[in-house]
Parts: structure tokens; C-alpha cells; sequence
């Protein structure tokens, strides 16, 4: 069998799943709307089903609606490799976050199965439910629980902005499977992303070979000044909670670009109260946003943070409180893993680069449990969670090319 340059998947096939997929959960503006464990999840899912019963795999579902596709190897004690992403999407999503990685990875098996490759290990596709956490925080939810980073039960008490409880709309549209979250064993997983950032299509990349995940750290913050008349108050007299806020605003991308390369920090979130035009807000609650692939560095950054922030806002009379609502430390991939990912490029022409996700992935979390590593391909101007999100053909099947090579290489091609 060759396996060299020779060996590549049907891009057309690829381009015509994923856009019959985008006609399920259709968005406003040519994206998708397509959240999780809504009726369009619930269509999409099978949909997906159908095509992996066409391709002759088995479907297994864990309690959490985790969905595993199973092609067989011919060794029935080697672990699986797996691979895939998420269907869910934002409420204003684009057609490929998340389910290139799944499609892609059905159009590997079916591309395996049309040149009757065999292999050592099987081949499994996961759909994670609950990827983009904008229904039911946090994101990653379902792989989450997977990797035992939170309860089943926690997780599914969760509840989306109608007071519905994750767990009750599972088994509404009917994906409440049967297995044990998290029982499976793997031998390594594979995930296929768009980039979601500029970085690819900026330096002409095919290929991003991501070598590790961004750290994060969310930091609320509380600013206690006095509301007062905007019109009455003298200068000198004010405790301006708002211009707190600006100083805060300033420090945090100040810390972030004397961090440089590979260090983001803003502030995303925010309240101001009372929010009216004629009083000087007497208090802010903001969320700072930190992130880098670096623990040292995400650490030192959140430190000096907590250092300077008070001292600021006591120059100007105002109440400086913060603590740590959220957090994830920053996954290094493995390094088998990403060494495939780097061959297969390389075997195939592709040109590549090493990269470290901005974003959070399901491979994230399950790179705490197996060998795991990602695959990014560029999407136009890095725009992502937008219904113009947009990517190219030649940008899929290359990505997808690279995840052929690198599972194949993985699971072991038997002659």
C-alpha cells in the first residue's frame, strides 16, 4: 500500500457533507444556528449517524450524548484511535467550526474504505456534545466529563437562559446513550480544527501543527466608587467606579504586551451600575480575560495583575475587589502525536507551521486522559463564531490529507 503523496481523501465529498450538514440548523446569514441539544442538534446527529452506518461503522453513545463511530481494526485488543470534534455551534456559527473535524474524520474512514485499507488499531469518530457552551456553560462540557474534570450529575444540572436543565433536553430529543462517560480507553485522538484565528492565512500556511493550548484564567473584578450627579460633582470629588474600569482596561493589555509572543488579555464582560446617562457609576463587575500557552507565564501575568490593579484604583478613591472565576492550565500535546501531525505535512507538500490554539477544544481536556494532538487549517481573515466564517476547499482536503496521514500512521496500516 502507498502511503505517500499518492494517498488523499475526496475533497468533493468532503465539501458536499459539510455543506448538506450547513442545511440543518441554517443561521440568518448564511452560517448556522445549530446549538446543542436543540431539534436541530438532535437532526444533525442523525444525519450524521446515517452517514456512518453507510460507511459500515458502529455507533456507540455514552450518557452525556457523546457519540463514537467504530470502524473495526483487526486486532480486537488494540486500543482505538480516535478522532473528531463537535456539531453544536453558536447561535450565530459558521458552517465548519467544529464540524470539519467531525466530517473530515467520516470522509478519512470513508476514503479508507474505497482503497480497502485495513488497520492494526480501530478507527473511532466522536461527536462531543456541548462543545461551544453557549447553551449551557462551561464549554467543552461533555468531554469535560469525559476526562473527569467535572461530575456527570454537575453537568447535567447545568440550565441555558430558560432555566431548562441540560440533562432534561438530552433525553427530550432522545440522545441519552447508555455507556459509561468516560469508560473508553484510547490510544491516541486526533482533532481537526479551523483555526478560528489570522495566523494560517496571514504567513500563506496550509497546515498549523498545534503544538499547545492557551492557559486561561478569568478574573472578576469589582469596582466600588459612589454614584453621584455627572453634572454637580466636582472633578476632585468624584469616586468614579467607570474610570476604574478604563485604568484596569489599560493595565491588562499593558501586561499582555510585555508578555509577548503568545499572550492575550482584555476584558470581555461587563456591568456597570446604576448604567445611567447623568450618575457616575458608583460600581463596575468586569471579567478579565488572560491567556497563554505558558504556565509560568499565565501565572506571572495573573500575579502582577493582582499586584498593580488595587494600587490603581486607590489613586482615584475607588474599591478594587477581584478573584478567579474561571481557569484551565495550558495542555502541551503530545509529542508523538504532534510529530505525526508534523510528518504528514511534510509527506504530503504541505506547507506548515507550529501553532498554539487561541481558543479551548475537546482535545484539550482529552489530552489529560490519551495521546492527543490538533490539526489546524487557516479560515479567511480568522474569522470564526460569525456566520461569514469561510474557509476553502483546497484549506479542508489539505487538513483533512494531514488527518489521514497522521491516524494511518497511528493505527497501523496492515498489508
Amino acid at each position: 500500500m502507498d502511503r505517500g503523496q499518492n494517498l488523499r481523501i475526496d475533497p468533493d465529498r468532503l465539501w458536499d457533507s459539510l455543506m448538506e450538514m450547513a442545511k440543518i440548523g441554517p443561521g440568518v446569514a448564511g452560517g448556522n444556528n445549530r446549538q446543542t441539544l436543540t431539534d436541530e442538534d438532535a437532526e444533525g446527529r442523525a444525519l450524521f449517524q446515517t452517514w456512518c452506518e453507510a460507511a459500515g461503522m458502529s455507533m456507540g453513545l455514552d450518557t452525556m450524548g457523546n457519540m463514537f463511530a467504530t470502524r473495526d481494526g483487526t486486532d480486537p485488543d488494540a486500543l482505538p484511535v480516535y478522532m473528531g470534534s463537535h456539531l453544536d455551534t453558536q447561535p450565530t456559527g459558521g458552517k465548519y467550526d467544529g464540524v470539519l473535524g467531525v466530517l473530515g474524520a467520516l470522509e478519512v474512514v470513508r476514503t479508507l474504505n474505497d482503497l480497502d485499507v485495513k488497520t492494526k488499531h480501530p478507527i473511532v469518530i466522536t461527536n462531543w456534545t456541548n462543545e461551544e457552551g453557549t447553551r449551557f456553560a462551561p464549554p467543552m462540557l461533555s468531554s469535560g466529563v469525559f476526562a473527569g474534570k467535572h461530575t456527570e450529575d454537575w453537568a447535567k444540572d447545568r440550565v441555558d437562559a430558560e432555566g431548562k436543565r441540560f440533562g432534561d433536553e438530552l433525553e427530550r430529543i432522545g440522545w441519552v446513550g447508555d455507556e459509561e462517560v468516560g469508560a473508553r480507553k484510547m490510544h491516541a485522538m486526533f482533532e481537526l480544527h479551523i483555526e478560528q484565528g489570522p495566523i494560517l492565512e496571514a504567513e500563506g500556511k496550509d497546515i498549523g501543527v498545534v503544538t499547545h493550548g492557551q492557559g486561561l484564567r478569568w478574573i472578576e473584578c469589582t469596582f466600588t466608587g459612589k454614584e453621584s450627579h455627572t453634572g454637580s460633582t466636582p472633578m476632585a470629588m468624584r469616586k468614579n467606579a467607570g474610570r476604574g474600569l478604563a485604568l484596569i482596561t489599560e493595565l491588562v493589555h499593558e501586561i499582555a504586551m510585555q508578555n509577548q509572543p503568545n499572550a492575550v488579555g482584555a476584558i470581555g464582560h461587563i456591568d456597570v451600575y446604576p448604567n445611567s446617562r447623568n450618575i457616575i457609576p458608583g460600581k463596575v463587575v468586569c471579567t478579565v480575560d488572560m491567556r497563554t500557552h505558558l504556565l509560568d507565564k499565565l501565572n506571572a501575568m495573573v500575579a502582577e495583575f493582582m499586584e498593580r490593579a488595587p494600587k490603581l484604583c486607590a489613586e482615584i478613591g475607588v474599591e478594587f475587589d477581584c478573584h478567579i472565576v474561571g481557569q484551565f492550565d495550558p495542555p502541551a500535546f503530545d509529542e508523538g502525536c504532534v510529530g505525526a501531525v508534523r510528518d504528514a505535512a511534510i509527506e504530503l507538500g504541505y506547507s506548515h507551521m507550529d501553532i498554539v490554539s487561541g481558543a479551548g477544544h475537546d482535545a484539550c481536556w482529552i489530552n489529560d486522559v490519551a495521546p492527543t494532538a490538533m490539526i489546524m487549517c487557516p479560515c479567511v481573515d480568522g474569522l470564526s463564531h460569525n456566520e461569514a466564517e469561510d474557509i476553502s476547499k483546497e484549506w479542508a482536503q489539505a487538513g483533512t490529507d494531514v488527518l489521514l496521514h497522521a491516524v494511518l500512521n497511528t493505527a497501523e496500516i496492515v498489508e
